[in-house]
């Protein structure tokens, strides 16, 4: 069987990475050793990142739903167990969107809430 050289596939690998690399301060963009750990940490970071936007998310929009809740003479807690009594379900995202931008229809959840 005929020895197959590596050449082509390795530049290609190591420019796929230097593409990656570009912008990234001084060696970390020129030498592709230092490159490679630079990227292989900006994609490692960036996995983790994606998931913790998730979660920051939803705590900002807890936060806001808290704030209109007291607002309106209740806690969290006591609100989304109202709203679960009453079988309506809208999502935190959804509730925070009304506490901020239509402060009536979340007063009127509220007062469904109280009532469940």
């Amino acid at each position: 069987m005929a020895r197959v050289k590596g050449a082509m596939m390795t530049r290609k690998r190591r420019n796929k990475v230097m593409k990656m690399a570009k912008g990234y301060w001084g060696s970390r963009s020129k030498h592709f050793h230092v490159a490679n750990e630079a990227v292989m940490k900006a994609l490692s970071q960036a996995y983790t990142g994606r998931r913790l936007k998730k979660r920051d998310f939803r705590s900002l929009w807890i936060t806001r739903i808290s704030a209109a809740c007291k607002m309106n003479g209740m806690n969290y807690s006591t609100f989304m167990h109202g709203l679960k009594v009453a079988g309506i379900t809208i999502n935190r995202k959804m509730l925070a969107e009304m506490a901020v931008n239509d402060a009536a229809a979340f007063t009127q959840l509220a007062e469904i809430a109280k009532k469940a």
